[in-house]
């Protein structure tokens, strides 16, 4: 007989990639309900409930769960966790070498854009974690389906977050947008309005399927741009579901621009996008450019997500100086007013 896997960690295994990399947390409460249905039972007594029919009796367990339970028990590894896949691998416990040295979040949405939770929400939770800055970066108004700011609403929301950061002090709310990249690479919001941002993440959202050479050219005019800190989920991809391939460019070349312009690229940490794919960290690195470790949250909870990503920074070896949210926020902001500072020359 084959030996028994352990029913418990399946179902914990399971419930971790339906939250972190599905983004389903309903089913992966059911499951982590599932695992404490069992937790205190020995594998004699699941086995005899198995033989005799009866593992569903037991409360929080259901079809789908049962099945796990049996073929775990069995020593195979179950379909359930099979087809869930791993792309990207678990996230392990080195993600707390790089986790514990960050000290904010530069990439998320509130109720004002797509986000489902309120500014103030985001910044209590934020606090909870034990953050010490966090950049509110709504969409800008291309993608319409995102709800993002026109220059009327970014000004009003600008005067939002000053009278926050007169309440919550000293943690610092930072003014910042997503600007989308467009088809030239120039960017979907005036320069004036810009220039009041603490911290600009520029993305593409739109022709993600260009050819390389054009996508090439699109991120290095936008890096080249005063106004762009941080180049967002530089790949697009997403990886669950039916997912989206990644666009393609001239990746050492994009990076090593990122570099000489002394910008950020990020690493997502949202499960369905995981970006930029480890394939491209060593070149990342190599080419000196920073790195910003960001949660691209749109609720509360997933202000949660960056380990997902600091252990990707652990494993590929990205050096924890080079991590820009790791600096002090007056480090930070000398850094992106730095690239400000050339506004109107280029």
């Amino acid at each position: 007989m084959a030996e028994a896997m352990n029913p418990v960690e399946a179902l914990e295994r399971i419930a971790d990639l339906l939250q972190r990399v599905r983004n389903s947390r309903q089913k992966a409460q059911a499951f982590r309900r599932a695992a404490d249905a069992i937790r205190d039972k020995s594998i004699d007594e699941l086995n005899d409930l198995v033989a005799r029919r009866h593992l569903t009796d037991l409360p929080g367990i259901g079809k789908s769960t049962a099945a796990v339970i049996t073929q775990a028990l069995a020593g195979e590894t179950p379909e359930y966790l099979r087809d869930l896949g791993e792309s990207e691998g678990p996230a392990t416990d080195r993600s707390d070498e790089v986790r514990k040295h960050l000290r904010g979040d530069l990439h998320l949405h509130s109720d004002w854009s797509d986000g489902g939770s309120t500014i103030e929400a985001m910044v209590e939770a934020a606090i909870e974690l034990g953050h010490e800055y966090l950049a509110l970066t709504d969409h800008s108004p291309y993608v319409r389906v995102a709800h993002g700011l026109d220059a009327k609403r970014l000004s009003e929301q600008l005067d939002v977050v000053a009278e926050i950061n007169e309440r919550v002090a000293p943690f610092r709310l930072l003014a910042g947008m997503e600007v989308d990249i467009l088809t030239d690479g120039s960017l979907d919001m005036e320069d004036e309005l810009l220039d009041r941002l603490d911290v600009v993440v520029g993305s593409v959202h739109s022709k993600l399927a260009m050819d390389s050479q054009p996508m090439t050219d699109r991120l290095i005019a936008a890096l080249a741009n005063p106004h762009v800190d941080i180049l967002g989920h530089c790949t697009g991809r997403l990886i669950v579901g039916r997912g989206r391939a990644e666009s393609t460019f001239d990746a050492p070349i994009v990076f090593t621009a990122a570099a000489h312009f002394d910008k950020a690229v990020e690493m997502n940490a949202r499960p369905e996008r995981l970006d930029p794919p480890m394939r491209l960290m060593p070149m990342l690195i190599e080419s000196g450019a920073k790195v910003s470790i960001d949660s691209d949250a749109h609720a509360t909870w997933q202000l949660a997500w960056q380990p997902n990503s600091c252990h990707r920074a652990a494993e590929a070896g990205v050096p924890v100086e080079r991590i820009v949210n790791s600096w002090p926020v007056e480090e930070l902001l000398a850094w992106t007013g730095s690239h400000g500072a050339t506004a109107g020359t280029g």
